[in-house]
């Protein structure tokens, strides 16, 4: 009698079929297979890569990272949402969640369907046709926008930038609760997976590691 596979190799029997997608669906498509045990390189298998520049041992993008953190998976099998890359390719995303033994989160399949000439191409219909309203967007894409081909150092940045953008107040003059709230913040989207994250955010906040680990212990 077989052994029953065990986590690891439950995701790596999902590596064949990256490829496999990737040649079933074309050139458009990218096909990306995720580790959800290591953010900082979860990138374990990739086609189509041109869309995005990722590479093998790449990072997690900020929306996968939510995805893990608000523990979608334990209510969902999937999800689909819209990301825009950085040369503003538009991408129409899906995640699978791939579940081990126990229904833990161990893996994440993502298709991402290069659309941005077919959005051209609406965008050219939509001025002809100038008496549809074709100018609506989906609030759904714009909640999940996601940075796909960005470092790890870079996703850090941004995030932090993001939600400093929101408080407008500099660190100097922010009050421990303020600073509570911000880490919390970024605790919510995943950030504190990803290695070096408590560091720069208690650079960014003019503070200690410890207190930001304090915070992180603080109920909102």
């Amino acid at each position: 009698m077989e052994e029953p596979m065990n986590n690891k190799q439950i995701l790596e029997s999902y590596i064949p079929l990256v490829q496999f997608f990737g040649k079933v669906c074309g050139g458009n498509y990218e096909i990306v297979l995720h580790d959800a045990s290591n953010p900082d390189e979860s990138i374990i298998a990739i086609a189509n890569e041109h869309i995005s520049g990722r590479k093998l041992g790449g990072p997690m993008t900020d929306l996968a990272l939510k995805l893990i953190k608000g523990e979608y998976y334990k209510e969902q099998d999937y999800i689909v949402n819209h990301g825009r890359t950085k040369d503003n390719k538009i991408l129409v995303s899906s995640t699978f969640f791939i579940k081990g033994k126990n229904h833990d989160l161990i893996g994440l399949l993502c298709i991402n369907n290069n659309v941005t000439e077919l959005m051209a191409f609406k965008n050219y219909l939509s001025t002809v046709l100038s008496c549809f309203n074709t100018d609506e967007q989906d609030d759904h894409h714009k909640k999940n926008h996601e940075n796909i081909d960005i470092s790890m150092e870079d996703l850090i940045k941004n995030t932090i930038d993001s939600v400093l953008a929101d408080i407008n107040i500099s660190p100097e003059r922010m009050s421990p609760e303020e600073k509570i709230q911000i880490v919390q913040s970024l605790s919510e989207q995943g950030l504190f997976l990803l290695k070096g994250a408590v560091s720069e955010v208690a650079k960014r906040l003019k503070t200690s590691e410890p207190t930001i680990y304090r915070y992180l212990n603080k109920k909102g």
